[in-house]
């Protein structure tokens, strides 16, 4: 049967010309995504050297222009969610959302919801969970700065941060965000070490 079927050579290659031109068009997208992938990367990246520096219009600057390319490539791999749901988007999505709210906190502003940034829980919350890192710097450079009473307020966030992941229990399969749960501990247990030592008379 199978053979009978092979040798109806005009349908196989139908069939093998529609696959074809799925894939082609798939394997496009692919290219333009990571290109926009990398770009919100180093947009994001650019966004929260800016903030360390204390320059939050060149910080918003840069994170508006990486929202922007968020929406556009949510509107391009729409229909398309083997490629949305990719590591690399969900690496530019989780830089997006760690840059973002680095940004709502400094400014003093409340978090946004995933679907107002129109980002997957997912990838937000394995955001949430890299901000942990950047809190931690901040409060470094807040320490030697001698503001003590802000580093005191950081390390609180962080502990509160911590203390909101560590109750999350779902599988790698679903996000894996065991990692960012067991890294925001070590973070935790570091920040209180220095601030414990930065009280000292």
């Amino acid at each position: 049967m199978l053979l009978k079927q092979l040798d109806g050579g005009v349908f196989m290659e139908k069939i093998i010309s529609e696959i074809k031109r799925v894939l082609d068009e798939k394997d496009e997208l692919r290219e333009k995504a990571l290109k926009i992938t990398k770009e919100i990367i180093r947009l994001c990246g650019d966004c929260v050297r800016a903030l360390h520096r204390g320059d939050s219009d060149m910080a918003a600057e840069k994170l508006d222009r990486a929202g922007e390319l968020v929406d556009e490539l949510g509107m391009m791999l729409k229909g398309h969610p083997d490629l949305y749901y990719s590591g690399y988007v969900g690496s530019a999505h989780q830089e997006y959302v760690e840059a973002l709210l680095f940004y709502y906190y400094v400014d003093g502003r409340e978090f946004p919801l995933p679907c107002d940034i129109g980002v997957p829980e997912s990838h937000y919350l394995l955001g949430l969970g890299d901000l942990v890192g950047e809190l931690r710097r901040y409060f470094l450079e807040v320490l030697v700065k001698g503001d003590l009473k802000k580093a005191e307020e950081i390390c609180r966030s962080i502990r509160r941060l911590y203390d909101e992941l560590s109750i999350l229990e779902y599988p790698k399969g679903l996000v894996n965000i065991r990692h960012k749960q067991d890294n925001a501990r070590y973070i935790l247990e570091r920040t209180l070490e220095d601030l414990a030592r930065a009280k000292r008379p």
